[in-house]
């Protein structure tokens, strides 16, 4: 659950070469509490690895991420950051109630309780049902709900509203704004304009 504290993220001069290709150079941006950023552009503009150097997966090949002031590696970063990829990250042979909870045993415990996030993210009836009979959009659900369960002020996603239709992206859509609400802050990439009227997004667009 987020705190009432102001969290700063900044982006500094943030460069990117992959196959002795420049995807981004010179980067700069500052996401403050309550605040969205979407990341636009088409495949293989830089989107992904944006978010892999924003997360700590891969250092970036000029600039630093500083996290309140301070590089990421040498604050709080990894314990307040929330990672949810293009792939849902969850373990099909349990059930939905069972991979809630491995991800709460890895993290600090958040405003919602398990049974609680199953509820929001309309899951509620499915707890004990193992994942790989779910469909794909209740697949996606799931993994999302896992934001809801730990503490985490920054929650980095990369393509959210995979596999939902539109009555899934409307929820999803309600959870950011309320966590944004709260003083949270999201990181998204995504090829859906997305719908956040009381939040403040900003957009970069990488070409």
């Amino acid at each position: 659950m987020p705190n009432n504290s102001t969290s700063r993220l900044q982006g500094s001069d943030l460069s990117c070469v992959r196959d002795d290709r420049v995807l981004f150079d010179e980067l700069c941006f500052e996401l403050n509490s309550g605040q969205v950023l979407l990341l636009e552009g088409e495949n293989g503009s830089g989107k992904t690895s944006l978010l892999r150097i924003l997360c700590g997966f891969r250092e970036p090949d000029a600039g630093q991420v500083l996290w309140c002031g301070s590089a990421i590696n040498d604050s709080q970063y990894y314990e307040d950051m929330a990672y949810v990829g293009h792939l849902n990250g969850v373990k099909k042979e349990l059930t939905a109630l069972e991979n809630l909870k491995v991800s709460l045993a890895l993290g600090k415990a958040g405003q919602y309780s398990i049974a609680q996030a199953l509820a929001k993210v309309q899951l509620a009836d499915f707890d004990d049902a193992i994942v790989q009979t779910l469909s794909a959009g209740q697949q996606r659900r799931l993994s999302l709900a896992r934001l809801l369960i730990t503490h985490n002020n920054l929650w980095i996603l990369d393509e959210p509203f995979t596999s939902l239709d539109i009555k899934g992206i409307t929820l999803i859509e309600s959870l950011m704004t309320e966590h944004c609400n709260k003083g949270g802050m999201i990181i998204l990439t995504s090829h859906h304009d997305i719908a956040l009227p009381s939040v403040d997004v900003q957009r970069i667009l990488l070409s």
